[in-house]
């Protein structure tokens, strides 16, 4: 197993439990004691946990991982559930990406919209871009900035270093001016009882206006976060329209969502 594995390994299973015990994590990576101090060492100095004398805890109750460690968890089950958004979306349409969303989104859609890939048999060529999308996140705005076929609009506000998530006033101010025809909203959490969340307060909020902005409400999630919740409350279960999650969804679950009026979709 390389570093960067035992590192997405650790704060994996720092956040699930806030704690992390040092005999505990060598034994589940099966590597030594004093390997896992050093990895625990040098997490701390990048400031993604904080050192304790016989392990490791989070910074706090609200623990996001760095988008950069987020981003190789569930990565198959990331892919699917992007291709099946991207398939959702009509040429052109305005969709909204907020930060919590996936690059693979982001991928998909340029993959669709390609080269015309998108327009129906015989249909004439438009002149406008095939697609137009806001996004507040800034490695989206990377991902699809080089795609000349799609019109990227970023919003302004203050970068998140965590999420590459631009947030506040400034950001309220370019969602407030435009209108949407889908959102595809990624969240840290889907509660049957709460709705969805997001770790962040001040993401939660620029989420929230996503959706008012939006037609229609879509949220992109793997299975693992379906029962869990996170520190702020972005929206209830009666703004979303679908769910896009992959198969390791209970059916229980699913039944809950249905029964809120949300159209489940697995991948």
């Amino acid at each position: 197993m390389s570093k960067h594995e035992r590192w997405n390994t650790l704060l994996e299973l720092l956040a699930a439990s806030g704690k992390l015990e040092v005999e505990e994590a060598a034994t589940a990576l099966d590597v030594s004691a004093a390997t896992i101090r050093r990895d625990l060492d040098e997490l701390a100095e990048q400031q993604l946990l904080v050192r304790t004398r016989g392990g490791a805890v989070v910074h706090g109750v609200s623990y996001e991982l760095p988008l950069r460690y987020k981003s190789t968890r569930h990565a198959p089950e990331k892919r699917r559930i992007a291709e099946a958004v991207a398939d959702l979306v009509a040429p052109g349409e305005v969709v909204g990406l907020n930060g919590g969303t996936t690059t693979e989104v982001a991928r998909a859609l340029a993959l669709r919209f390609a080269s015309g890939r998108a327009e129906a048999p015989g249909a004439a060529v438009s002149a406008g871009p095939a697609l137009t999308v806001v996004t507040n996140a800034l490695n989206i705005a990377g991902e699809l900035a080089v795609r000349p076929q799609i019109k990227i609009v970023t919003t302004g506000g203050v970068a998140r270093p965590q999420t590459y998530e631009l947030v506040g006033p400034l950001t309220v101010g370019v969602l407030n001016e435009v209108v949407l025809d889908v959102v595809v909203l990624g969240v840290d959490g889907v509660d049957p009882e709460l709705g969805v969340m997001a770790h962040q307060e001040d993401e939660a909020s620029i989420s929230r206006l996503f959706a008012e902005r939006a037609s229609r409400v879509v949220v992109v999630t793997d299975s693992s976060k379906m029962g869990r919740r996170a520190f702020a409350r972005i929206c209830g279960l009666d703004r979303i329209d679908l769910l896009v999650t992959d198969a390791g969804i209970a059916q229980e679950t699913v039944a809950q969502l249905t029964e809120a009026g949300v159209k489940v979709l697995t991948v």
